[in-house]
């Protein structure tokens, strides 16, 4: 017999703390209110543990009586797999957890519990000379959790890779209550299967994960950052492979924007002025490091390369933190200037670097032909091959008009391109409840087997996180 939502509540509230349990549902919101506004159900209760053995005692609760768990970072995730399903799941907030245990510089490595903001991360590495570099537009609010459990990517990711390869180590609850110690810091560990890169990314479908040991770098003493102008996506091809082969590890970012994006800018006000060298019909995003003792101008010397070789007629280096703020506020701002368009169809999506200029000539006239008028702006990690494939609505038409009449067509023309070219449909914003039916037509059929027995494996009763990823 399964519990009534007040049974749930009365019962947290004995094993936590009546301060450690919500369960009105006015006072949801925050955790119910996903950035996307895509999904809209409740929650029976939201718990709030101060400590790994208190997710021990709610796990253990919820696994004798059947409760689904949905663990929850900060709520940033654009997939759904943070919010409910059905609607009579606990949410458990890591929010509490958030100090961060140790700080090794020689080993080079910080150990994070889940609840700790992105933002507080860095700053914590950045205090001991360090850095942290998973580097994301809501590392505000983003929480290590819910990063590791989306294994999320950002703009680093061609430098330093995504979540998984930053975590050396995790300590995660497991359906039952036992606790998975793994916090390794061990370069060199092959006593069996990776039990950490299982769980990183399994989107709290196997474990709950309460702490991590993460990867940090030397902090660099500068940064050089530039704004090339580019004919479109077919040249910055050939500008990523000049830059890499000229500046190598040190090329942390390389990121394309197309004009409209910043057309949508000025006119929300969003930047305060134009961070580019003038009109172009797109934009590439340079940042290279430079570390202590090296010398500048590397980023300068391979523009000038660029330019002799005919890729680029003009480019602007930022002279200044305020340039460089700028230059990144335009690409960390795309998404929001979205939605300040109206209403948008999006894909996170990947393909081998080389295909990035044909998916996206492929997938822009497919688009303008199924709603002639739409408005293709597709920006994103070119150096990584993943791009974030969005459309805004055509200027003027109806929101929600649009989205019926178009999501789906738009979707389907989109993902048959991307497998065709050898891609993926998820590249770092994971399934959520939101890509579940896609995973099932796209995903090898032996793989789909793999992750059930996995599953059914450490969460016999499917408690955590039901209706997510497998669906």
């Amino acid at each position: 017999m399964s519990l009534s939502a007040t049974q749930i509540i009365s019962e947290l509230t004995a094993l936590l703390g009546a301060s450690a349990v919500i369960g009105e549902p006015e006072r949801m919101g925050n955790y119910l209110n996903e950035p996307r506004k895509r999904f809209h159900t409740g929650a029976a209760a939201i718990a709030l543990p101060a400590s790994v053995t208190e997710v021990q005692a709610i796990l253990r609760w919820a696994n004798e009586n059947g409760v689904g768990i949905i663990p929850q970072g900060g709520n940033t995730g654009l997939v759904g797999a943070q919010v409910p399903w059905r609607g009579d799941e606990v949410i458990v907030s890591l929010s509490k957890l958030d100090r961060i245990r140790a700080i090794d510089t020689a080993a080079g490595t910080m150990t994070a519990e889940a609840g700790v903001i992105l933002e507080n991360a860095h700053k914590a590495a950045e205090d001991k000379g360090n850095i942290f570099p998973l580097w994301l537009a809501s590392q505000g609010s983003a929480r290590i959790g819910g990063l590791l459990s989306s294994n999320a990517g950002g703009v680093n990711v061609l430098a330093y890779g995504n979540a998984r390869e930053l975590t050396m180590g995790v300590e995660a609850v497991l359906a039952d209550g036992r606790l998975y110690q793994g916090l390794n810091s061990l370069k060199k560990d092959n006593t069996g299967y990776d039990l950490k890169d299982l769980l990183v990314g399994a989107e709290g479908t196997l474990g709950i994960i309460t702490a991590a040991t993460l990867k940090i770098f030397p902090k660099p003493e500068d940064y050089e950052t530039a704004l090339v102008n580019i004919a479109g996506p077919e040249v910055a091809l050939p500008l990523f492979e000049l830059l890499r082969e000229r500046i190598g590890g040190r090329l942390n970012a390389f990121e394309i924007v197309p004009a409209l994006g910043l057309d949508m800018q000025l006119r929300h006000g969003m930047l305060d002025r134009d961070p580019t060298a003038g009109p172009s019909p797109w934009y590439a995003l340079i940042e290279v490091s430079r570390m202590r003792g090296g010398l500048p101008g590397t980023l300068m010397a391979a523009i000038e390369a660029a330019f002799e070789s005919g890729l680029i007629d003009n480019a602007v280096l930022a002279e200044s933190l305020a340039d460089r703020t700028r230059m990144w506020a335009f690409r960390e701002q795309m998404s929001e200037v979205q939605s300040r368009e109206g209403a948008s169809i999006k894909h996170d999506v990947s393909v081998p670097i080389a295909a990035v200029p044909q998916l996206i000539a492929e997938g822009i006239a497919a688009a303008e032909r199924l709603v002639p008028g739409i408005r293709a702006v597709p920006f994103g990690h070119m150096g990584d091959g993943n791009i974030h494939f969005n459309f805004s609505q055509p200027a003027g038409a109806d929101g929600k008009a649009f989205m019926a009449q178009s999501d789906e067509k738009v979707h389907e023309a989109i993902y048959e391109i991307v497998l065709r070219l050898g891609g993926s449909v998820s590249a770092e914003h994971g399934i959520g409840q939101l890509k579940t039916e896609l995973l099932r037509k796209v995903k090898d059929p032996v793989a789909i087997d793999m992750m059930r027995a996995i599953k059914t494996a450490l969460d016999p009763k499917g408690i955590l996180n039901p209706g997510k990823m497998l669906g």
